[in-house]
């Protein structure tokens, strides 16, 4: 019996129950579509994700300041991070840029426009420890930050909503009664894990702490960021800076950090972890779908079989072999697992692709995965549902077979 034969005999087969047919064939594509679906939502999240840590690069580390603490007792709110702190961190061979880095909610004014953005004060080392790139004018020097003068750089976002003209350098803005121009306007780089990079204001960080907020303590700082070089040991920077900052927060050795370092490469590779985990629990779920669809294969086999018992009767009688037997009826499981799959592969991209990309506005990344997944499950699924059934009709005695009504 050739394959050309197989196959149009397991078409004859299936085609001949449409409905029950039809049912079978929809729980493969349900299944199939459901872990096709939950695959694509998985890469979708670990895209989004590592891009908002990329943008930051896995060289990039962050410290944050923690509570003053006197005998093991907090004291206060008080932030323990200075811009002396930020400078001799800068100071290890390691460091390519550092910039200590303080935040701030702001109420910008122009004209008859106002608009809610975040403000941040940093040193001129903060385009190279945020990869900030100008698309007019220039970024504040080191000078301005000495001299706290009211200089400003503006996100695209921030100058569309105050109606700032195309090119804003030399314009003049307000924040809390204290004008500042405008210098420089950064290029749209969209939202990182530091929040949006082009709603924003960035100022002189002594600008913000004195001419602004009136800080009493006009070092203190929320936040120190540095950018270590290529080759760097992200782990051994680690530890030279916890050292550093321990020396001269003069914290004994059993006292706990007045800081907290963030490591994006560390973080990285723990969200890598986590969205793994995630993504196997998401195809964990929908393969149940398929496991129902499976079993449905094969409880239509088993009927197929007690209704064509006859047949098989019939076959064996005129020297049909065991072997024979079992290749048709498990030919016809593959078949309908087949079908089912490629259904619900095509369904699957289709819906994933559609609604991330039109609904939502994501851009579903599209893998090898599915297709793969999608044979795999034909063969799998489709033996593993008929490989019963295709026994049980194999050794059937043809005498009873032949008596069967």
């Amino acid at each position: 019996m050739t394959f050309n034969d197989i196959l149009k005999e397991s078409w004859l087969s299936v085609s001949g129950n449409k409905m029950r047919s039809f049912l079978t064939v929809l729980g493969i594509v349900i299944g199939v579509m459901a872990v096709v679906i939950m695959v694509a939502v998985g890469e979708t999240v670990e895209k989004q994700i590592t891009d908002q840590f990329s943008a930051l690069g896995t060289n990039t580390i962050m410290i944050r300041a923690g509570a003053a603490q006197t005998g093991g007792v907090r004291t206060g709110n008080r932030q323990t991070l200075t811009t002396d702190d930020a400078e001799f961190i800068g100071r290890l061979p390691d460091v390519m840029a550092v910039t200590p880095v303080q935040n701030s909610a702001a109420q910008i004014v122009y004209g008859n426009k106002n608009w809610s953005s975040s403000m941040v004060g940093a040193y001129p080392g903060y385009t190279t420890v945020q990869n900030v790139e100008m698309e007019k004018g220039t970024f504040f020097d080191q000078s301005a930050v000495r001299n706290a003068s009211t200089y400003a750089v503006i996100g695209p976002t921030t100058a569309k909503e105050l109606d700032l003209p195309a090119d804003p350098v030399g314009q003049v803005i307000r924040v809390q009664n204290v004008p500042f121009v405008i210098i420089g306007m950064t290029k749209a780089k969209g939202d990182s894990a530091m929040g949006s990079q082009d709603d924003m204001l960035i100022v002189p960080i002594t600008t913000l702490k004195k001419r602004v907020q009136g800080s009493r303590f006009p070092n203190s700082v929320s936040m120190i960021a540095l950018k270590l070089y290529p080759d760097a040991d992200n782990a051994v920077v680690t530890n030279q800076i916890t050292a550093l900052l321990r020396d001269r927060h003069k914290l004994k050795d059993d006292a706990a950090d007045d800081f907290q370092i963030m490591d994006m490469k560390q973080v990285m590779e723990t969200m890598s972890t986590v969205t793994g985990y995630m993504k196997m629990l998401l195809i964990a779920i929908a393969a149940v779908s398929l496991l129902v669809g499976s079993i449905g294969i094969m409880n239509m086999m088993l009927v197929s079989v007690a209704e064509r018992t006859r047949e098989i009767g019939v076959r064996k009688a005129i020297g049909a072999r065991e072997r024979q037997i079992i290749i048709q009826f498990l030919s016809e499981s593959i078949f309908i697992s087949f079908i089912g799959s490629m259904a619900g592969l095509l369904l699957g991209v289709g819906l994933s692709q559609g609604v991330g990309r039109f609904i939502l506005g994501y851009n579903v990344p599209f893998s090898a995965w599915p297709v793969l997944l999608s044979v795999s499950v034909a063969v799998i699924v489709g033996l593993a549902s008929g490989v019963v059934p295709a026994l049980k009709a194999a050794k059937l005695n043809p005498i009873d077979s032949l008596r069967y009504e």
